[in-house]
C-alpha cells in the first residue's frame, strides 16, 4: 500500500525506517520530512496543518494509511478532516480524533479524565485570570516547590516549577494576565510536585484492545547530570533498568488499563499511540502527563526494539483489530544520544553543512532537524540527530552509539556524554 506520514522530525524518521522494512510498503511519502527521509521516500512540501495539501497529496498518489507524527495537527482535528470527507473518509488514519487528542492538547482535560478514571497523578486546581486570586491564595497553601503548566499546547515551554512562593505567584499573574505563553495559557493548572524518576511508557491502542511498547528513560535538560534548560529532549535508553516485573504490573494495572478503559467510557475514539509520562515515587507509578503520539526521542529508541512488520500493526490498530496482533520485542537494549546545534535550546546557528554521515557503523543515524542542499546535509534545527544504537545492555549500546558520534561532525556540534549516570 501507498503509506503518508505527517512530520519532519526524528520521530517520523523512525517511522519511515520502520515502514519501508514492510513488503506491505509500496510507495512511502513524508510531508514536509527532511534529509534523512528523503533517502527512503518521497518528500512533499507541505506543512502538518495544511490539511487541504495533506488532501490533494493523498488523492493524487492513492495513500490508504495516513501516520500522523506531530501532537498539533490532531489537536487541530486532522483525524476528524479525513472522516468528514467523501474523498478521504476511507483512508486509514494513526492518531486519535480531536476530542481524544484533547488529552494533550489541555493539561486540565487530562487531568479530569485522570480523576473520572481513578488514575493515580499529583493533586491539582485549575484557574483563569477571572480565578487569579484564588490561585495566588492556594499556592500559599501548598509546599514549595510549585508546579505551574499552561492550559495548552505551547511547545514544551508551558511548564514552569518554583521553589518561592512569591516569585511562583508572580508568575502565575503574567501566564495568566499577561499570556506569558498566550492563548496556552489562559487556564493554568497547579499541581503538587511529584519527586521521584522519570520514564515513559507507550501503548498503541484501537480504542478498545491495545499492545504495549518497551518503556524508555528520557534525558530532558541541557547539560550534563540534568542540569541546565529544558530540551526537547538529549537522548534516551529502553528498555528501563529499573522496571521491574512487580513494578511494570502496577503501571499496567492502575494505569494503561483505566486509560484504555476511560477511552470507551468517555466516548473518546482513539486509534493510535498513547504516550504516558510516569514517575515512579518510591514504588509507585504516577502520571505526569498524556501525549497522544510517540514521543521524541523515544520513538528512535523504541521502535527499533520492535521486531513486527510496522505496517501490519498500524492497519490492525486502524480496522480495530488490533487483538490479531501480539508484539514481538527485540530483547537487547537501545540507546540513543541527540546531536544538537550549539547554543540550542536557546538562539542557534543553522545551516551548517555535517560531515561523516556515510562512514560505515554499527548505529542507525536518524534525521531530525536536517535538510539537503545541493546533495549535502545541512542542520535546521535545534535538534539534529539521533544516534541509536543496540547492545547487551545500557552500557554497551552507549559505548557504540559514542563511538559513532566520534566520526560525525558539525560546526558548533554539542550532545549529553553521560546518559545513563542516573541508571
Amino acid at each position: 500500500m501507498n503509506i503518508l506520514i505527517i512530520g519532519a522530525g526524528g520521530r517520523e524518521h523512525t517511522f519511515a525506517w520502520k515502514l519501508a522494512q514492510s513488503p506491505k510498503c509500496n510507495r512511502l511519502f513524508v510531508a514536509p520530512g527532511n534529509a534523512g527521509t528523503a533517502q527512503i521516500a518521497t518528500n512533499l512540501a507541505i506543512g502538518v496543518n495544511d490539511f487541504q495539501g495533506i488532501k490533494t497529496a493523498v488523492v493524487e498518489n492513492d495513500i490508504e494509511l495516513v501516520v500522523v507524527g506531530p501532537e498539533d495537527p490532531l489537536v487541530n482535528g486532522i483525524h476528524d478532516f479525513f472522516l468528514n470527507d467523501e474523498a478521504l473518509k476511507s483512508v486509514m488514519v494513526i492518531g486519535p480524533r480531536e476530542q481524544a487528542a484533547q488529552l494533550e492538547g489541555s493539561k486540565e482535560f487530562a487531568k479530569e479524565f485522570m480523576k473520572a478514571n481513578n488514575i493515580p497523578t499529583a493533586q491539582y486546581a485549575s484557574f483563569t485570570a477571572d480565578t487569579l486570586e484564588e490561585g495566588i491564595s492556594f499556592l500559599s497553601q501548598m509546599k514549595a516547590p510549585y508546579v505551574l503548566k499552561a492550559d495548552g499546547l505551547a511547545a514544551g515551554k508551558g511548564v514552569l516549577i518554583i521553589d518561592d512562593l512569591t516569585e511562583a505567584q508572580a508568575q502565575l499573574k503574567e501566564m495568566l494576565v499577561d499570556e506569558k505563553f498566550g492563548a496556552a495559557s489562559k487556564t493554568v493548572v497547579i499541581e503538587e510536585f511529584l519527586d521521584g524518576i522519570e520514564l515513559s511508557c507507550f501503548v498503541l491502542t484501537d480504542g478498545k484492545d491495545f499492545v504495549t511498547f518497551p518503556m524508555a528513560k528520557d534525558y530532558k535538560r541541557i547539560g550534563e547530570g540534568d542540569t541546565g534548560l529544558n530540551t526537547g529532549g538529549m537522548g534516551a535508553i529502553s528498555p528501563v533498568p529499573f522496571v521491574t516485573p512487580a513494578f511494570e504490573q502496577k503501571i499496567h494495572e492502575r494505569i494503561v488499563l483505566p486509560t484504555i478503559e476511560g477511552f470507551e467510557k468517555g466516548n473518546l475514539p482513539f486509534q493510535g499511540f498513547v504516550f504516558i509520562g510516569l514517575i515512579k515515587v518510591g514504588d509507585d507509578p504516577f502520571v505526569i502527563e498524556y501525549n497522544v503520539r510517540m514521543g521524541d526521542p523515544e520513538t528512535e529508541v523504541v521502535l527499533p526494539l520492535i521486531k513486527n512488520d510496522f505496517v501490519e500493526l498500524l492497519t490492525a490498530t486502524a480496522k480495530g483489530e488490533l487483538s490479531t496482533q501480539t508484539i514481538d520485542i527485540d530483547q537487547r537494549t537501545a540507546t540513543t544520544v541527540m546531536l544538537v546545534s550549539g547554543g540550542y535550546p536557546e538562539a542557534y546557528a543553522k545551516g551548517k553543512e555535517m560531515q561523516g554521515l556515510t562512514i560505515e557503523t554499527n548505529s542507525i543515524l536518524f534525521h531530525a532537524g536536517t535538510q539537503l542542499k545541493e546533495d549535502k546535509v545541512i542542520t535546521s534545527g535545534g535538534r539534529v540527530m539521533a544516534v541509536t544504537s543496540l547492545g547487551s545492555d545500557f552500557k554497551e549500546g552507549l559505548r557504540q552509539s559514542y563511538a559513532t558520534i566520534e566520526k560525525i561532525s558539525f560546526e558548533g556540534m554539542d550532545y549529553r556524554k553521560d546518559l545513563g549516570f542516573d541508571l
